[in-house]
């Protein structure tokens, strides 16, 4: 008599902790799961555990989660693969559909509504336009914190990527703490 194989849920983001919750909500509903976080260990974490079902997050250090869904997808022509974002867009929606993403959710987003997203027959992103468009602070404060994810929290690194003084991201940063 053949026992059934528990499905394995790779997660990949490059935040240690979510990734650790995720796991351990994924466990709790039956699943086993393997944990990156980034492209690469992602790819050697699939060779391994030959995972049914990927979550993915959108922006990661190096290579990011539109070209880990496109590789996972080459490798295993048959895993399911959810985008999860808090940076969630129409257009990187779109383009993680056609790399074969299964759905595209943004953050915050509960474990229930990850796994119902698997069960989605039809690959359409449920991506709305936001009612008002980003106020431009809070874009500047994503595009910074992104550089500087980037930059391993390296201000000087960061600035250079961005193409400003070190002491001018120094005094954005200042702006943004809070007290």
């Amino acid at each position: 008599m053949n026992e059934p194989t528990q499905q394995t849920v790779l997660i990949v983001d490059d935040d240690r902790n979510f990734c650790a919750a995720l796991a351990a909500a994924l466990r709790r509903r039956g699943f086993a799961s393997a944990v990156a976080c980034d492209y690469d260990e992602a790819l050697v974490e699939a060779e391994a555990w030959e995972p049914s079902k990927a979550v993915v997050d959108l922006r990661m250090p190096g290579k990011g989660g539109l070209d880990l869904v496109q590789a996972l997808r080459s490798k295993f022509p048959e895993i399911q693969v959810v985008v999860l974002t808090g940076f969630g867009s129409i257009a990187t929606a779109v383009e993680a559909i056609k790399l074969g993403a299964q759905h595209y959710l943004t953050k915050p987003a509960s474990v229930d509504e990850i796994l119902a997203a698997f069960e989605r027959t039809t690959r359409n992103p449920d991506v709305t336009p936001p009612d008002e468009p980003m106020p431009l602070e809070d874009r500047e404060r994503e595009h910074i914190d992104h550089a500087l994810n980037e930059a391993g929290g390296n201000v000087s690194e960061a600035a250079r990527r961005l193409g400003i003084h070190r002491r001018t991201l120094q005094r954005k940063l200042a702006r943004w703490r809070p007290s």
